[in-house]
């Protein structure tokens, strides 16, 4: 008898029915010469420090560091969690071949043997790695069954992922309570958790302490046009009033002309992280709203698998991008243009190279049916984005027109669409949400002739600069993904994603976890940090606990294991010594208080001001007003 093991029930139906396997039994379903079995959540986990030791089950400095010598596992201690192992124990004791079809991926590599370990299962395993649950796919994977050995990397990885965080968790959480919790709060540190609540703690610092400053804009207006001065910003009005004066009585020349055409790609499949970005973007969802949205299409077989970090497809995908084309019936009018002519194969979106486990997140080609509102929202985003990579480049042309007044220089810089290309995919999507997205807008200009003058309106503004902006959800993922550093440019992000904090798969929960431990909240889009937040980041005064960027390292680390480039023993013994380290620095503190004084996070400053929703509220003396008061918002809320 051959065993499948699924992640869940819903997937182990799938496979039953591909496989011909119609008994349904207590914990599996029989038929066929299989036996398809099920997992849910996490079965099994790392031991409980008390299950090393007896003595580790109190809080004690004196215990730390808890360094098992050899780490083990345990089934949940759940009643239908322990029932559900008991039947898969079962089945196979005596099976003749296991095959493991949980998530393809490198959590749930690591659920699945875990549980196959701890069946104490002998015989023969395969694996099934599958990127869609359509039956075409799953099909096609259990005719190209692999062997588990060739997943061995991705296991080691992701079991020194899970001791890394068990060694870093345990030991630092309970090393900061007993030393600075004052036996009141267990103070939480996590490896990737601790790093991503300090970007946003140290960016509210920013805010906090942020002093703004004056500067004054010359700007003039010639034919409906605004141009500005070519200097920039003035420190003074004095000297802003300098140039004001000289431009007042004079004629606007328009000195010199230049045109540069262009083209523009269509923006990248997504991966996991590009979605949950774009979703919070367009919609106000969570990072972790998205992963269950995606998720569902994925089990609903319109979408594939989701929890990717690449933006790209494999050449083997080329042959059957016609018919999920075809499948899309409600994009009938963007699909049909691509169907009658041979579907363009780039680089920009094919590349062997760039796709290690699973390809970027796509449409299946099913027709969706039975989808909520949400679903929809979200499976418009993947099938536009889809379509749009496979239509022309849209052709642009930039103008830079260059104006003079007695010798004090203007510009302007105006862009036009020649031809829209893959842009049309996203003319319906972009009226129906065109609040979203101002930046869309273009600045078109007139026809402007070199040589040409005339009368003209100089004005100079007072300005005042703006503090840093608080995190999105959007932008703390996109951080989070390039270990700490904001990067707009997809390539450069493409290159520091084996540097990002956490995988794509996990980010939504950490977010979600700094939310339940009342470390962070919402105000509308902005993630503020709690008095409790910040306090946290300030005890902690070693800064390998909070270091994105170290963290990062650790996360190529993990890829390297992966691939084979490293090996996973060393990547433990280096943690092992690092928190060795840390145990040690922390006992030997010596504060006089237990942290620095936190901030007053509970604050509006930073937040959206309600009033104009384009500047951010800023601290005065006795009220908080809004950053663009010098240009008429007269917002102001009292302490």
């Amino acid at each position: 008898m051959i065993v499948c093991i699924a992640e869940k029930p819903s997937v182990a139906r799938d496979i039953a029915e591909i496989l011909g396997a119609k008994n349904r039994k207590e914990g599996y379903i029989e038929g066929n010469g299989y036996q398809v079995t099920w997992t849910f959540g996490h079965l099994c986990g790392l031991l409980e420090p008390h299950e090393y030791a007896p003595e580790w089950k109190a809080w004690a400095l004196s215990h730390l560091p808890m360094i098992p010598a050899r780490f083990g596992i345990k089934v949940m201690n759940d009643s239908g969690i322990q029932k559900q192992f008991k039947v898969i124990e079962t089945l196979m004791a005596t099976a003749d071949e296991v095959i493991n079809c949980g998530d393809a991926g490198q959590e749930g590599e690591l659920i699945q043997r875990w549980v196959m370990q701890k069946a104490l299962c002998k015989c023969p395993v395969k694996r099934l790695w599958i990127s869609s649950l359509t039956e075409e796919s799953i099909k096609e994977g259990f005719k190209k069954l692999k062997d588990q050995s060739e997943y061995k990397r991705l296991y080691e990885a992701g079991l020194s992922r899970a001791i890394g965080d068990w060694l870093l968790g345990m030991n630092a959480t309970r090393l900061y309570t007993l030393k600075y919790g004052k036996n009141r709060q267990v103070l939480s540190i996590g490896r990737v958790q601790t790093p991503t609540l300090a970007l946003i703690v140290n960016r509210q610092l920013e805010i906090e302490n942020f002093k703004p400053e004056a500067y004054w804009e010359l700007k003039t207006v010639y034919r409906d046009t605004v141009f500005s001065a070519a200097k920039g910003r003035f420190s003074s009005v004095e000297e802003g009033n300098q140039f004001l004066d000289t431009v007042k009585m004079a004629d606007f020349f328009v000195t010199d002309i230049s045109t540069k055409k262009g083209n523009e790609s269509a923006p990248k499949l997504f991966d996991l992280t590009s979605l949950q970005v774009e979703c919070n973007k367009k919609f106000g969802f969570s990072a972790d709203e998205t992963l269950k949205l995606i998720q569902s299409l994925y089990e609903k077989k319109v979408t594939t698998y989701p929890r990717v970090d690449t933006t790209f497809l494999t050449d083997d995908m080329y042959p059957k991008i016609p018919d999920i084309l075809k499948g899309l019936k409600d994009y009938d009018l963007l699909t049909k243009p691509l169907l009658e002519t041979k579907i363009p194969k780039t680089k920009k979106v094919f590349d062997n190279t760039k796709v290690t486990d699973h390809h970027a997140i796509i449409p299946t080609g099913i027709d969706p049916t039975a989808l909520n509102d949400n679903e929809k929202r979200v499976f418009d985003l993947v099938a536009r984005r889809f379509i749009a990579n496979f239509y022309p480049e849209c052709k642009i042309s930039t103008t830079t027109v260059l104006g003079e007044v007695e010798k004090v220089e203007f510009k302007v810089i105006g862009k036009q669409i020649l031809d829209a290309g893959w842009r049309i995919v996203f003319e319906k999507a972009k009226l129906e949400s065109e609040e979203n997205d101002p930046d869309e807008d273009e600045n078109t200009l007139p026809i402007f002739v070199k040589g040409e003058s005339g009368p003209h309106t100089p004005t100079l503004s007072e300005k005042w600069t703006s503090p840093p902006k608080p995190y999105t959800e959007a932008t703390l993922l996109r951080t989070m993904e390039t270990a700490g550093k904001l990067i707009d440019s997809e390539e450069l992000r493409d290159a520091m994603k084996e540097n990002g904090i956490g995988r794509p798969s996990t980010r939504a929960a950490i977010i979600e976890t700094l939310f339940k431990r009342d470390y962070i909240r919402k105000e509308r889009k902005n993630l503020i940090a709690t008095n409790t937040g910040v306090d946290l980041i300030q005890t902690i005064s070693e800064e390998l606990l909070k270091s994105a960027e170290l963290t990062g390292r650790w996360e190529k680390k993990l890829r390297q294991i992966e691939r084979g480039e490293y090996e996973a023993s060393v990547f433990l013994e280096e943690l092992k010594e690092m928190v060795r380290q840390i145990v040690f620095n922390v006992k030997s503190e010596n504060r006089q208080t237990n942290a620095p004084k936190p901030i007053q996070t509970d604050s509006l400053v930073g937040s959206i001001c309600p009033e104009c929703t384009k500047g951010v509220l800023i601290k005065g003396n006795s009220a908080y007003g809004c950053s663009r008061w010098k240009e008429g918002c007269g917002y102001r809320k009292a302490f």
